[in-house]
């Protein structure tokens, strides 16, 4: 009876040590984007292209405005030049946010940075024009990183992946040589988007424990299907669409799947009061301040709500 028991203990001990180490191999699949801030319970202020309503995009300045107006993200949106350097700018053309012309793709780094990224703010909004913001560089991700540190959070986005071949094994690269990634390969400082789900895979392929986020842009009324959650969130810990298409069932969504949901770009007060009542764990905006303004008043109304109940 006694030899019984013990075989029984012992094969209940075994059963639950396999349950045991079945348990945190499935939570170490499901979870390797768990260290990542994106993960706390707190709405993320995404200071878009910096604070870009108040600065030229994709400059040092616009950058340091989004921190001092406490955006807790600083988006970088990333092209790669001829010789294979990342630079901080949206667009595929240098046009529209510089003196010069012509595809980064096709431009040096040496010849990006003889370009004045500034001026055109000035002349586009005189009543927001400073005279440091004239002669403005584009800014490499590395300068963007070495500028603010890893103190700072950074929202990364890989645009046009298909037109710069090498992209995400440059930024994984870059993201290591400037220790935003531990040598496990994780991060608490860095989210990665992209419209594109290959750039993602790839990078996700190249490390998984990289949160990512898949953004979406709609012409028409967004909608999302169940299954379509389910194989994003098979990469990625969010989803960012326009928020112009959405409405609160596309949030509601979303997040019964637990994915992220950070829409763009909101930049109006009703808005970003919907996208809040919603159900939206964070968003982007090129008003961090107004945003923050919003957060509080929201979470101080909720939290009279809760009194009163």
């Amino acid at each position: 009876m006694k030899t019984n028991l013990k075989k029984f203990g012992f094969c209940m001990m075994s059963a639950a040590f396999i349950l045991q180490a079945t348990s945190m191999g499935a939570s170490a699949a499901n979870g390797n984007h768990s260290n990542s801030s994106i993960h706390e319970k707190k709405i993320v202020n995404v200071a878009h292209r910096g604070a870009s309503g108040y600065a030229p995009e994709h400059t040092i300045p616009a950058y340091q405005m989004g921190e001092q107006m406490k955006g807790d993200y600083i988006e970088i949106d990333l092209q790669m030049t001829k010789d294979g350097r990342l630079v901080a700018m949206h667009d595929e053309k240098v046009d529209r946010t510089t003196n010069g012309t012509g595809l980064v793709k096709d431009l040096t780094l040496a010849e990006i940075k003889k370009l004045d990224a500034g001026t055109w703010f000035n002349e586009k909004y005189p009543q927001l024009a400073k005279e440091g913001y004239e002669g403005l560089k584009v800014p490499t991700l590395e300068e963007v990183l070495k500028k603010f540190g890893k103190k700072a959070n950074y929202y990364i986005e890989t645009k046009s992946p298909g037109v710069y071949p090498g992209m995400e094994e440059e930024l994984l690269q870059v993201l290591e040589e400037y220790k935003m990634v531990d040598s496990k390969g994780r991060t608490k400082n860095v989210l990665i988007q992209s419209f594109s789900k290959e750039s993602l895979m790839k990078v996700h392929d190249l490390n998984p424990r990289l949160p990512l986020v898949q953004l979406f842009s709609y012409k028409n009324q967004a909608t999302i299907s169940d299954e379509e959650l389910e194989s994003i969130k098979e990469y990625a810990v969010g989803v960012g669409p326009n928020f112009s298409k959405v409405d609160g069932q596309y949030v509601k969504m979303v997040r019964n799947h637990d994915l992220q949901f950070h829409p763009y770009t909101v930049n109006e007060r009703a808005d970003m009061k919907k996208a809040l009542e919603w159900g939206a764990t964070g968003l982007f905006t090129n008003y961090p301040d107004v945003f923050n303004e919003v957060l509080s008043e929201y979470k101080h109304k909720d939290n009279g709500n809760k009194v009163t109940k």
